[in-house]
């Protein structure tokens, strides 16, 4: 696109283009409306190419714009075309798409237009349309283009035209690692490993992205170890490669893996970057292991990483299950940029060490600070009322979650109840809950109960309970365990032993416990009856 000179250099357009929020756009288009820069189609595509990159509602923005623009050139087609086609609503490029063939004008689709369109019909999974695209792409005699045939390649794969695919990709005059790898990423994404392998075997160049769709590929179907043998072998990896197999074991509660991975991370200087630091302080929350957590918080204030969103919901969180809490509520009150995960952190931090009062005013501060509570925040709050034997909160609590807030109670929200209930004795009253409620065929909400029934030695309710359970499921030892367990708390030893034979006659057995402890820095993780199994290294500073 030619540039005049005349206008090239206006300092309204550098302030367009350096714009980040609607209301500066608004103030550089009533600019151009009032000098007549508008009319100027330069100047005008410079306006719709911010407001594309400003946010959901710039991307409104820049339609009402294009909507007023008296002959767009193809730049700006091409421009709305790619907005909406990476958007929340990729079937409304297809609108504009279809707007340039059917203007009475000089503009033309490029190949740029071909591939952003094509890019759209990938999204949406619109094969017959992609085809026909394909058709006018060959009409129009870019059928050698190498970009073109790319994202046909990968149109093809996710529409699941695989064979079409493929034969494109082998009739290529000249191809490259970015056309296999447009098949191999759809291959991956699916979870056709089998046929991710055999096309990544047969590759005759690869670069780091084709190694991190393996990767990844074997991830998305649970096959981390196989997953960690491409891993190993990769000459070459980056921030991806590391973050899809740190990723994997955090998900896989494999925590002592993840801080193995990181130390491998910093030994070849490879930079975390926020998604590592979350996984990395996940873990160390789930293990417990305070000094390596903070070691994490040293290298972020170290390296002034910005300290919001995620990660300072992680960091809350590991410091809350470390037993800091004074320090999840510095790092909570030092959080300019929080979200509503970031309070919800918060609030089970405080839920955690007992705080039912805090936890609540907690609440308030959120509510008047224009967020509105989620599910989780009202588990977290209805553990923190348990946790701090307040009944009648809690049960004020729970009514607001569902006829204020009009959130639907699942499981989690009655077994906090029940435990609510049961830690004050109230078990009949926790058993008329349940039995009047939506999940009362789960057996998780009467495991707590039965829990409940143990610690203040109700036998009868006990019985009732665990019959309950055996009905729900016959094969799930914890009904037979916990009433094995109340009879043993009251010294019925013949009532014990026929739990027992019971058990042994159905083939049951306890899941054995399981516990992790750090010392000196190296997090020790232990199972019932056995010695050490895990010896995490201690990060370096």
């Amino acid at each position: 696109m030619s540039v005049p000179a005349s206008f090239s250099s206006s300092p309204i357009l550098s302030l367009t283009e350096a714009a980040t929020s609607i209301s500066q756009l608004h103030q550089a288009h009533a600019y151009m409306l009032k000098t007549g820069l508008f009319q100027q189609t330069f100047a005008v595509s410079r306006l719709v190419t911010a407001a594309t990159t400003i946010s959901h509602h710039g991307l409104s923005y820049a339609e009402s714009i294009f909507a007023h623009v008296h002959r767009p050139n193809s730049y700006i087609y091409n421009t709305m075309i790619h907005a909406y086609a990476t958007s929340e609503t990729p079937i409304l490029a297809f609108i504009i798409f279809l707007k340039l063939f059917c203007e009475d004008s000089e503009v033309y689709a490029d190949k740029y237009t071909f591939t952003f369109i094509l890019k759209a019909c990938a999204r949406v999974c619109r094969g017959k349309e992609g085809k026909q695209i394909h058709g006018i792409v060959l009409k129009d005699g870019l059928g050698d283009d190498v970009y073109i045939n790319n994202t046909l390649i990968h149109m093809y794969a996710k529409c699941g035209c695989f064979e079409v695919a493929r034969n494109l990709l082998d009739r290529m005059f000249k191809d490259d690692v970015v056309s296999w790898n447009a098949l191999l990423s759809v291959y991956a994404e699916m979870g056709l490993v089998e046929l991710a392998r055999k096309l990544f075997d047969e590759m005759p160049v690869r670069n780091v992205e084709s190694w991190n769709f393996m990767v990844s590929g074997y991830v998305n179907c649970g096959l981390i170890e196989e997953a960690r043998d491409v891993f190993d072998v990769m000459l070459v990896k980056d921030i991806v490669s590391w973050n899809a197999m740190i990723s994997a074991y955090a998900k896989a509660g494999a925590f002592g893996e993840v801080l193995v991975l990181f130390e491998g991370m910093q030994s070849v200087k490879e930079c975390p970057d926020s998604c590592t630091l979350v996984n990395v302080l996940s873990s160390c929350a789930g293990l417990g292991a305070l000094s390596q957590g903070k070691w994490v918080h040293a290298y972020i204030d170290r390296n002034r990483i910005e300290v919001e969103g995620f990660l300072a919901t992680a960091l809350v969180d590991m410091y809350s299950k470390c037993g800091c809490i004074e320090k999840a509520l510095e790092v909570f009150n030092n959080t300019l940029m929080r979200d509503i995960s970031t309070w919800n952190s918060m609030i089970a931090g405080l839920s955690i060490h007992g705080s039912g009062y805090h936890a609540l005013k907690m609440l308030n501060q959120l509510v008047s600070d224009g967020f509105t509570p989620n599910e989780v925040t009202f588990i977290s709050i209805l553990s923190a009322c348990s946790r701090a034997g307040l009944v009648s909160e809690g049960l004020m609590m729970f009514d607001h979650m569902v006829h204020v807030y009009g959130i639907q109670p699942t499981t989690e929200h009655y077994g906090c109840l029940v435990d609510l209930l049961g830690r004050r004795g109230l078990l009949n009253e926790a058993k008329e809950l349940l039995n009047k409620s939506t999940v009362k065929q789960s057996p998780i909400v009467w495991q707590a109960l039965l829990a409940a029934c143990r610690n203040h030695g109700d036998v009868e309710l006990a019985e009732y309970v665990a019959r309950k359970l055996l009905e729900l499921d016959p094969k799930d030892s914890a009904g037979y365990v916990q009433l094995s367990n109340v009879h043993a708390s009251l010294g019925r030893w013949n009532d014990v032993t026929d739990v027992r034979m019971r058990m042994r006659e159905r083939g049951l057995n306890k899941e054995p416990g399981c516990s992790t402890i750090e010392i000196d820095g190296n997090v020790h993780e232990f199972l019932a009856g056995e010695g050490v199994i895990v010896e995490p290294p201690r990060l370096k500073a």
